[in-house]
């Protein structure tokens, strides 16, 4: 795609909230967010311009120039971007298509880091005019959502039961430790020859192996070892673990993106290859019947490869795959009109993510393994990918995990919704501050991911509790398929998962969705029109605060019965005033009144 360059260059921003406007110059802007200092001509806006602001004009952005390139594309050539262009075209309306074009070519090529400041001076006009009207309904659309964030997380933060209940106490085992077991760990790279696939896996397995098959998928733009530490430690209590990872979305994929224009057809993705969401659990499976062979065959991993006993680890795009793989059925016919009116504002990656897999030929299909027997999904992307009710198929007991601040993967959408749907036997884990980061290996994270806005990762001295917990509740979840389930049940109480919650991150246990948020409305409405998500705001902020004020009365009422049933309280006898103390009743015949003893 080549673009002609601008030839002029933007020096001002002209403010305007209906007649009132007011020309401010990018030379006294760029001079605040350098030294913090309110330069005379912004004095009428001190106010408002604080740190926060400060941060969001001179905080850098860095893409490698080829991922930007795909971004621009992604901008430029699918409903989303056209929706996201829209928006930008209402915010300055003397900006035109040709001239937004032109100022994304730029950014897109830009090989040193990208702040506001240097966008806006990309435009191709002596001044950028922004309509704050305009602005101020976003703004306060995105600051509704933010809310109800913080509303949230408070309902989440307070679990009665866990708080007043006694400790469960730990029958002779101690998941949360590493095992006995010495690990070690084989690299192979498995070839499907009839999908033109080179898959690479990780053989974690001792000498001690029994149990159950554990196999793990990572997520997009991540690979094999997201999750090294928890197949370390699976390992090392004698389980054999199998970490695989997908060619078509893991971090080289991303990283080797092809940079060829798109044609202005209707695609949705080019980041996420639609492909992916068949290719990965047909990954799985082939990878399955590949091991069921060298269990066969192995001279060192003979009999230690249990694949018709599957515990299958998801995070993220892999909880997809193993919830596909566990019966849910692909089914997009509610996706496309949900992608069509996707709200810029609050758009999140996982809205554009799901919103590829609609370049599929098919628009339904069955990917289901039977050699699944349990699923561990941390922050999976589920949305509108198995329809209304696809999730209903899913027969095996699942562990789901949700952070309330993954904005990749929202909880309610990803998360909270979709495991309502789920039949019994399940378990839900939401982590208060966690992020889509946040569980995954420290030393094995790629660090460009972590630098992206909307993807924090969190450090990893304030995430080690949270990964020691994942560690011992995924293996008593996927133990309680053996005979040592007794042994490892305890592990699954809410109150150990509250005795491993930090000041940072707090953490819940439950089976199922918190008490008062099974009628929360954002759980009932699995997408709105456009242009009623800003009124749906509203009643969604009263059920959250009125859920947290009933929770708060029931920690108090536990507390009370608590205390009563520990320190009954002392009773003093006090007579009736100016009776003086009464006589002492004695029994009478029947028939007779009752008289006092003299």
């Amino acid at each position: 795609m080549s673009l002609p360059l601008p030839v002029l260059a933007a020096e001002s921003v002209t403010v305007r909230l209906g007649r009132l406007s007011q020309t401010v110059s990018l030379d006294d802007l760029e001079a605040f967010a350098t030294t913090g200092e309110v330069p005379h001509s912004l004095r009428l806006y001190r106010p408002l311009l604080n740190a926060n602001l400060r941060q969001a004009i001179g905080g850098e952005i860095t893409l490698e120039p080829e991922v930007g390139q795909v971004i621009l594309d992604e901008i430029l050539h699918t409903p989303g971007g056209a929706q996201l262009l829209d928006t930008l075209r209402a915010i300055a309306p003397n900006l035109a298509a040709a001239d937004l074009r032109i100022t994304l070519e730029q950014v897109s090529k830009s090989e040193s880091g990208l702040t506001l400041l240097s966008i806006l001076r990309t435009m191709p006009q002596d001044t950028l005019e922004i309509d704050v009207g305009t602005l101020l309904t976003l703004a306060s659309q995105f600051r509704l959502a933010q809310m109800e964030s913080k509303a949230l997380s408070r309902v989440l933060r307070k679990d009665p039961a866990a708080e007043t209940a006694e400790p469960v106490p730990l029958l002779g085992t101690d998941p949360f430790s590493i095992g006995p077991s010495e690990v070690e760990r084989w690299e192979l790279v498995l070839r499907d020859h009839s999908r033109d696939r080179s898959i690479p896996i990780d053989i974690y397995w001792s000498k001690d192996s029994h149990g159950p098959l554990v196999v793990i998928s990572h997520g997009f733009g991540a690979d094999r070892r997201f999750f090294a530490y928890l197949a370390e430690h699976l390992a090392s209590h004698g389980l054999t673990v199998v970490s695989v990872e997908h060619p078509g979305s893991n971090v080289a994929a991303l990283l080797s993106l092809p940079t060829e224009a798109l044609s202005d057809a209707a695609v949705h993705s080019r980041i996420l290859p639609a492909t992916e969401f068949l290719d990965r659990p047909r990954d799985i499976s082939f990878v399955l019947n590949r091991l069921e062979k060298i269990n066969l065959y192995s001279y060192s991993l003979r009999d230690r490869l249990n694949t018709e006993q599957v515990a299958f680890i998801g995070h993220s795009l892999g909880g997809y795959t193993g919830l596909a793989l566990a019966g849910a059925d692909l089914d997009l016919r509610s996706l496309e009109s949900y992608c069509q009116t996707l709200n810029p504002v609050n758009v999140s990656p996982a809205d554009w993510l799901q919103c590829a897999a609609l370049n599929l030929p098919v628009k339904y299909a069955n990917l289901r393994d039977d050699r699944i027997t349990q699923l561990v999904v941390a922050n999976p992307l589920t949305g509108l990918l198995f329809g209304e009710a696809g999730l209903s198929r899913v027969r095996v007991p699942t562990l789901m995990l949700a952070g309330t601040h993954d904005t990749v993967t929202p909880m309610a959408s990803q998360q909270l919704r979709p495991f309502m749907q789920l039949p019994t036997g399940k378990h839900l884990v939401t982590v208060v501050g966690g992020s889509h980061l946040s569980v995954g290996d420290p030393n094995n994270l790629n660090a460009d991911l972590g630098r992206i806005p909307f993807m924090p990762a969190l450090p990893d001295v304030t995430t080690a509790p949270l990964r020691i917990f994942l560690q011992g509740v995924s293996l008593s979840f996927i133990m309680q398929q053996t005979s040592e389930a007794d042994a490892y049940a305890p592990a699954l109480s809410p109150t150990v998962a509250h005795a491993f919650s930090t000041t940072t991150l707090s953490l819940r246990l439950s089976q199922t969705v918190p008490e008062g948020l099974a009628a929360w409305p954002r759980l009932r409405q699995s997408g709105l029109p456009r242009q009623e998500r800003l009124i749906s705001y509203l009643p969604s902020l009263l059920h959250l605060e009125a859920t947290a004020i009933q929770d708060q009365l029931r920690v108090l009422q536990r507390q009370m019965l608590a205390y009563l049933r520990h320190t009954p309280p002392s009773l003093t006898a006090v007579y009736w005033p100016f009776l003086g103390p009464s006589a002492p009743m004695q029994a009478n015949q029947p028939g007779q009144r009752p008289t006092a003893r003299q």
